[in-house]
Parts: structure tokens; C-alpha cells; sequence
């Protein structure tokens, strides 16, 4: 077959840098190995590159033998640089954003970025690649049918408190990212939350040599680290309330008159409280105004 031949016959494999595009580029969390074959032809031929670190993608490239502008992109300056890099995209060039490690976007500013680029109509698209939560969730042994991503809590204590109360009656397992100086405080503040007989999987240097998945409770994880320093960064994985912990409904006790009459005594129509306890209870409306009819 002739060259030209074989380059008609593959045509997703030519031009696959499109000018004026921003490309997500997914990089090792750990493991160099664990570069895509993609990403490295994705990084190899865009016109730029935005890093989270420049001196730390620097040597990322380096490894790849690699050479290409950098420009910054961080949480203190995605503003001020994201509109330049916007404009540069806008005028053509075609980009790579990068993280240190990881999925860009994923609790990350990368997010704003893209937000930014839908608004002024500039094309977007992911290369996959690792994502630590993600791979975490695989390790941990708690239930990974449905699953909600926390990120970091926040430092203000205020704001964290707010935040966990808002997953009490979460039955969903849950994934939060925590820095090792503070991981003892944060243990301390799930246990507050959740109980320490809670289920909890610390999954800490995810694709490196000294990678450890510590499946235990969280008064056990209290315990361990009151002993141990905290070393790497850590993907925390809980487990959800799951139904056997879950708070009952305020009706579950109530007939379903007592139901209704609940919902009167707020000021819904006697149809639209009828309605309401139908959805609470997860019945068709028609059986509840039956069952208020034989009373």
C-alpha cells in the first residue's frame, strides 16, 4: 500500500491537533508509565502549554523530551490568565492544560477554564487519563455503585462544619482529598460528623513505590495517625449512611390521616397534601385520597 494510500485510510490520525482547541490533558498521579500514548502526541504537538506548576510539568516534559512554551494557570491568577489564554485561543493556537498530577478540572481551576471557553464558544476536549479519586474509589472495598466527590473541606472551620452537615443522610460513599498536615484534624472532624464506627479506606501515594490502602473506621484511622506521622497525600474514602444507619422519615410513624393532616396544618390544599404524602411515601396519589375517603 502507498504512503498516500495509507494516510487516506486513517484519517483520524492526521490533522488531530485543531487550532483554537483546549485540550485536558490527564497526567500521571504517580507512575510515569501511566501517560497515555495520546496525551504524549497531544502535548508534543500543541502550541502551548498551560500548567498548573511550570516547574514541576518542566520536568514532566523533560522526562518526555519534550520542549514547549509554558504559561501558569493556578488557583491565585485563572482569572487574569485564563482571558489571555482565551485570546490566544481565539486568534488560533491550540492548548494542553495540565495539572501536577491528575485529571485537570477535577477540583482544580481548570474548571473556570472551561466554563470560560463555553461561553466564548472555544472548542474543549479531554484526553483521559488517571484520576485519583477514581482510582482510590477501586482500592478502598466500600460500595462503588453511586458515589458523590467532597474534594478538600475547607479550612474555615465554619465552612467545614456547614459542609459535613450537609452529607448527615448521605448513603452514598464519599471521596475527599486531604493534605497529610492536616489529615489528624480532619479525622477527628468526620468522626464528630459520622462516628467513629463509621468505615473509612485512607488510600495515600496512589501509583507510587510506597502506595498503601488502609481499609478501617474512623476512630481506627484516629488511632493509627495518633501513633504514625501522616506521610503523601491522601484520598480519603468513606462509607455512606447506607439504609440501616439512615435517619427515618418524620412520617414513618404517622397514618396516613396523620400525614395528610401534617401537611394541612402548613397550608396546603387539602389535594396538594394528599399529593405530598403520595410522593413522600412513594405511592400513586390515588391510593392515598382512597384511603382518606374510607374515613
Amino acid at each position: 500500500m502507498s504512503s498516500q494510500k495509507r494516510k487516506d485510510s486513517l484519517p483520524e490520525e492526521r490533522n488531530r491537533i485543531e487550532r483554537g482547541t483546549l485540550y485536558l490533558v490527564a497526567t500521571p498521579i504517580g507512575n510515569l508509565a501511566d501517560l497515555s500514548e495520546r496525551a504524549v502526541k497531544v502535548l508534543s504537538e500543541v502550541d502551548f502549554i498551560a500548567a498548573e506548576d511550570t516547574r514541576n510539568s518542566g520536568k514532566l516534559l523533560s522526562a518526555l523530551g519534550l520542549q514547549k512554551p509554558m504559561v501558569s494557570y493556578f488557583e491565585h491568577n485563572k482569572r487574569e490568565r485564563g482571558e489571555q489564554i482565551a485570546k490566544r485561543l481565539l486568534a488560533g493556537e491550540s492548548c494542553a492544560l495540565i495539572t501536577d498530577a491528575g485529571t485537570p478540572a477535577i477540583s482544580d481551576p481548570g474548571e473556570d477554564m472551561v466554563a470560560l471557553c463555553a461561553e466564548v464558544g472555544i472548542p474543549v476536549t479531554s484526553i483521559p487519563g488517571p484520576v485519583a479519586s477514581i482510582t482510590a474509589l477501586t482500592l478502598s472495598g466500600l460500595p462503588t455503585g453511586r458515589f458523590c466527590f467532597e474534594g478538600f473541606l475547607s479550612v474555615n472551620k465554619a465552612e467545614r462544619r456547614e459542609h459535613l452537615a450537609t452529607l448527615e443522610n448521605e448513603c452514598r460513599t464519599m471521596l475527599f482529598h486531604e493534605a497529610p498536615h492536616k489529615l489528624r484534624a480532619t479525622l477527628k472532624d468526620l468522626a464528630a460528623a459520622f462516628g467513629e464506627e463509621r468505615r473509612i479506606s485512607l488510600c495515600r501515594e496512589l501509583t507510587k513505590l510506597n502506595e498503601e490502602v488502609i481499609r478501617t473506621t474512623l476512630g481506627g484511622a484516629i488511632a493509627l495517625y495518633e501513633e504514625a506521622d501522616p506521610r503523601g497525600e491522601y484520598v480519603l474514602v468513606l462509607e455512606g449512611c447506607g439504609k440501616e444507619n439512615a435517619p427515618k422519615a418524620f412520617w414513618s410513624e404517622m397514618t396516613v390521616e396523620a400525614h395528610v393532616e401534617h401537611y394541612l396544618a402548613q397550608g396546603l390544599s387539602r389535594m396538594d397534601a394528599i399529593k405530598q404524602t403520595a410522593k413522600d411515601r412513594g405511592v400513586h396519589k390515588n391510593e392515598i385520597y382512597q384511603q382518606m375517603l374510607q374515613r
